[in-house]
C-alpha cells in the first residue's frame, strides 16, 4: 500500500526560526553521548524539519523500546470503545483460567486501569520475577506476584503492567496488536511497516518490541495532538487522549535521582507528563513529543542512555524557535536549513587502509577466553574479500555473523539483517570496527589485535535484552521467533 506523505513546509512558514533548528542540530551533534538517528518536526500539522543521520534512513524501521507502550495503550483505548475492554474491571475476570491460583487479594483487586497506568501495587519491576515463574503465561506469573502496596496507590515502572494490558487486547480481539492495529490505526494514519515482536504465548509484547518508523511516530504523535481526529476522522474515541495523557498517578522521586525532572511530572495510560506536554518515550532515546501549547510534534529515534539530556536540548533549543506568528524574509536561512538536514551524517569509526599483508585469513580467539558478557562471541576470522574489501566473520553460539568493511565510510549491507560497517587500522597491529544494526539504537565495537590473535567485543549501546546478534533486527516473515 501507498502512503501520502505528511504534508510540508517551510519553518518560517509556521512560525519555526530556523536558526533554532540549527542550534538544536549543533547542540546533538556536538553532545558525545548523543549519537542521532532520525528527527521529524511538525508544526501546525506540518513537518517543518526531518531528518536521518546517514546511514541511518527515512524509510528504514527502528526498534522502539518502551515507545511501544503508547501504541499499546491506543490499542486498549480503541477495544474500550468497541466494548470489549472495561478499564474499571479485575485483571483476573479476563483470565478466568487462573481464578483458583491468584489468591493474593491485592493481585485480584488489581484493574485494567492500575495496570494501564503503572500502578499495580508492586514497589519494584518484577519482569524477571513474572517471566520466571510461568514463562509460557506471563500474566499468570505477574499475577503470582503479590503486590506490597494496594493497586492504584504507588507507581512503579513495571514491564509487566503493559504486557498484561497488551495481553488483554489481544485476549478479547483475538488478534495481535500489529493485526488489530492496522485497519484502525495504522492503515488510516499512512503507516506502513510497524513490525512487533513475539514471545513464546505468540503474543505482541506490549511494553516493547514494535519496530517503525520515525514518521509512524510523528503521525501516532500528530494524531493524540489533534485529539484522535486524522484528516477530519475521528479515529480515537472521544476524550480518548485527555485520559490518556492526564496524570493518574504520581512519578515524583519514583525513579531516583534528582537528574530526571521530566520523568517526574506524572504518568498517564502509558503515557509520560513532562514539563512540556506529554510523551512516549523508550530506552535509548526513542521520542513521541506531543506540545500542545506549541501545537507542535517533535518525533526522534536516537541512541543515548543520556535521555534526560536531549529532552532538555529540545526544551533549550527548539522550543524557543516556536513563535506566535509566521517569519517573513527567512527563505535563505529556510533553505540553509533544509540542505543541512538533507546532508545529515554520522562520522563513521576511524581507521586507515589495511597494512600490507599478514591479516587475510587470520583468526582470533575472545581476549582472555570466552566473552563473560554479551555477546558471547567464541571465535572472529578476517578474510579479503575479490573487491578490495573485507569481511569479519563473527561466531556466536555456533551461528557465524558476517561484518562487510569496503573502504572509508560505511559500509551498508542490506537483507534480513541490515547493518553498516565502519573502521579500519588504528595502527599496524589492531583492526577496529564499529557494526551498527540499522533497525535498532545498537552498536558493536570489534576490535583484533595481530600479535597474540586475540579480539575484544563491547557494545557502545547495549541492548535491553541479551539477545544474539542475529536477533538485532526487525522480525518479519518468519515472525515470532526470538
Amino acid at each position: 500500500m501507498t502512503h501520502r506523505a505528511l504534508p510540508a513546509a517551510a519553518p518560517a512558514t509556521q512560525g519555526v526560526d530556523a536558526f533554532g533548528v540549527h542550534a538544536f542540530l549543533d547542540a546533538v551533534e556536538a553532545d558525545p553521548d548523543i549519537e542521532p538517528h532520525g528527527l521529524m518536526v511538525l508544526r501546525h500539522g506540518k513537518v517543518v524539519a526531518s531528518g536521518w543521520w546517514a546511514p541511518y534512513t527515512a524509510e528504514r524501521p527502528h526498534l522502539l523500546y518502551s515507545l511501544s507502550k503508547s501504541f499499546t495503550s491506543t490499542a486498549a483505548g480503541l477495544a474500550e470503545a468497541e466494548g470489549l475492554i472495561d478499564f474499571d474491571a479485575p485483571v483476573l475476570s479476563y483470565f478466568p483460567e487462573f481464578e483458583a491460583d491468584i489468591t493474593d487479594p491485592r493481585s485480584r483487586a488489581m484493574l485494567v486501569r492500575h495496570v494501564a497506568s503503572m500502578a499495580s501495587g508492586h514497589d519494584h519491576e518484577t519482569v524477571d520475577e513474572a517471566f520466571g515463574a510461568d514463562p509460557a503465561e506471563p500474566v499468570r506469573g505477574f499475577l503470582l506476584q503479590p503486590p506490597q502496596r494496594d493497586p492504584g496507590t504507588l507507581f512503579t515502572y513495571n514491564q509487566p503492567c503493559t504486557y498484561t494490558l497488551g495481553a488483554i487486547v489481544q485476549r478479547v480481539t483475538g488478534q495481535t496488536m500489529a493485526d488489530y492495529l492496522r485497519p484502525r490505526l495504522f492503515d488510516p494514519l499512512g503507516i506502513g511497516e510497524a513490525l512487533w515482536s513475539r514471545d513464546r504465548a505468540g503474543r505482541d509484547i506490549g511494553f516493547a518490541g514494535l519496530h517503525t518508523t520515525t514518521d509512524a511516530i510523528a503521525r501516532l504523535g500528530l494524531l493524540y495532538l489533534n485529539d484522535g481526529v486524522w484528516e477530519g476522522e475521528r479515529l480515537l474515541p472521544e476524550g480518548w487522549v485527555a485520559r490518556a495523557t492526564r496524570p493518574h498517578i504520581d512519578t515524583a522521586g519514583a525513579m531516583g535521582g534528582d537528574d530526571r525532572p521530566d520523568w517526574d511530572q506524572g504518568y498517564g495510560y502509558q503515557f509520560w507528563r513532562g514539563r512540556h506536554g506529554f510523551r512516549g518515550d523508550g530506552a535509548y532515546g526513542q521520542y513521541c513529543l506531543v506540545l500542545p501549547e506549541h501545537d507542535a510534534v517533535i518525533a526522534a529515534t536516537t541512541a543515548t542512555v543520556q535521555m534526560q539530556r536531549y529532552l532538555e536540548l529540545v526544551w533549550e533549543h527548539l522550543l524557543p524557535a516556536f513563535g506566535p506568528s509566521p517569519l517573513t524574509g527567512r527563505e535563505a536561512a529556510d533553505a540553509a536549513l533544509r540542505e543541512r538536514l538533507n546532508g545529515l551524517a554520522l562520522p563513521p569509526a576511524p581507521g586507515a587502509p589495511a597494512p600490507a599483508d599478514g591479516w587475510s585469513g587470520a583468526a582470533f580467539t575472545p581476549d582472555g577466553g570466552l566473552c563473560a558478557e554479551q555477546p558471547k562471541l567464541t571465535a572472529a576470522e578476517l578474510t579479503a574479500d575479490a573487491d578490495g574489501g573485507w569481511s569479519l566473520t563473527l561466531t556466536e553460539d555456533g551461528h557465524r555473523f558476517e561484518a562487510r568493511l569496503t573502504g572509508p565510510g560505511w559500509t551498508v549491507t542490506e537483507g534480513a539483517q541490515p547493518t553498516a560497517v565502519s573502521g579500519g587500522w588504528t595502527d599496524p597491529d589492531t583492526l577496529t570496527v564499529d557494526i551498527s544494526f540499522l533497525e535498532t539504537p545498537h552498536r558493536l565495537r570489534v576490535t583484533c589485535s595481530l600479535s597474540d590473535r586475540t579480539f575484544r567485543a563491547h557494545w557502545l549501546t547495549r541492548p535491553l535484552v541479551p539477545w544474539p546478534l542475529r536477533a538485532l533486527r526487525a522480525l518479519r516473515a518468519p515472525r515470532g521467533s526470538r
